[in-house]
C-alpha cells in the first residue's frame, strides 16, 4: 500500500477544474475580453469552458448569423458534461425583449442542460439591486444600442440617460483603454441614476466597476459581471467576490426551470 504522504495529498491541488461547476460559455468569435474577465471574477471550484460563433461587428445581419451555428456550438458545450449552459453576447441577446430566452430554451431543448443568456443576466442582475432608473452606456452603433435600450424598457426599467460610442467591432472595442471607459461613464452620471449598465462582454469594464462605484455611489453593472453573478445564483452558489462591484456581493437571482 501507498504511504499517504504530504507530496501525494498535494496532487491535482494547482488547477481548478471546476469541480464545484463548469459553465459552458458561447462568445463571439473576435471577444477577447469576455473570457479573461470570466476567469478572474470566478470563485474557486468553478470554471469556464468555452467555444465561440462567428462575431466581429454589430450589424443586424452579423448578429442574426451568429444564431446560424447555436446548436452546433451547444452540442459541443455538452460534450463537456458543463453543468449550465450560457449564450454571451448583449447585443444579439437583447435585440429583441424574449430573444434571450428563447436562445436558452433551445440550448437546454437540444441537450437537457439548463441554459441561460446575458439578456437574462441583465435583468436578474437589476431587479436584484432593485434598480429601476438606469442609465445605460454602450460602445455600440445607434441601432443595437436602441435596441437594447427598448429591450430595457420592455422590461419595465426606466432609461433615464443613455449613451452610445458608436464602435463597429469587437476588436476596437477591446482597444478601449479602461480609463477612456471610466471618462466616459462619469461624463454621462446623473443625479436620478440608482445604477449604470456599462454594456457589452468585449470592453475592458471589469477593471472600472470598483472605481466607478466609489466616484459614483451607485452600483455599476456590465454584462460579464452580471453574467458570473447569475450563473453562480442559478446554480445555488452563494459565494461573493471581491473587486468587481456591489453586485457580486448580492444574493438573489431568478431561477430557471429544472430539467428533467
Amino acid at each position: 500500500m501507498i504511504p499517504d504522504t504530504r507530496a501525494r495529498r498535494s496532487v491535482g491541488e494547482d488547477i481548478d477544474y471546476g469541480e464545484r461547476l463548469r459553465l459552458g460559455v458561447i462568445v463571439p468569435s473576435g471577444n477577447v475580453i469576455a473570457e479573461p474577465q470570466i476567469t478572474a471574477m470566478l470563485p474557486a471550484g468553478v470554471a469556464p469552458y468555452f467555444t465561440r460563433l462567428p462575431l466581429r461587428g454589430s450589424s443586424e445581419a452579423e448578429l442574426s448569423a451568429m444564431l446560424d451555428g447555436l446548436d452546433a456550438a451547444t452540442g459541443l458545450l455538452a460534450d463537456a458534461q458543463v453543468d449550465l449552459l450560457v449564450f454571451h453576447c448583449t447585443a444579439v441577446t437583447t435585440s429583441s425583449p424574449t430573444l434571450g430566452g428563447s436562445i436558452a430554451a433551445r440550448m437546454t431543448a437540444a441537450t437537457g442542460i439548463p441554459a441561460t443568456s446575458t439578456a437574462d443576466a441583465l435583468v436578474a442582475a437589476l431587479r436584484a439591486l432593485s434598480a429601476q432608473r438606469i442609465v445605460l452606456l454602450s460602445p455600440y452603433l445607434p441601432a443595437p444600442h436602441q435596441r437594447e435600450v427598448e429591450f430595457l424598457r420592455w422590461h419595465g426599467f426606466h432609461v433615464i440617460a443613455d449613451a452610445a460610442l458608436g464602435i463597429d467591432t469587437n476588436a476596437e472595442m477591446a482597444a478601449l483603454h479602461p480609463t477612456e471607459l471610466f471618462d466616459f461613464v462619469v461624463r454621462h452620471q446623473h443625479p436620478e441614476a440608482d445604477s449604470y449598465l456599462v454594456s457589452c462582454t468585449a470592453l475592458r469594464s471589469a477593471e472600472i466597476i470598483a472605481p466607478l462605484e466609489a466616484e459614483l455611489g451607485r452600483p455599476i453593472i456590465t454584462s460579464n459581471q452580471a453574467m458570473v453573478w447569475h450563473a453562480l445564483r442559478l446554480s445555488g452558489l452563494e459565494d461573493t467576490v471581491d473587486k468587481y462591484g456591489a453586485l457580486l456581493h448580492t444574493g438573489r437571482s431568478c431561477q430557471v426551470p429544472k430539467v428533467g
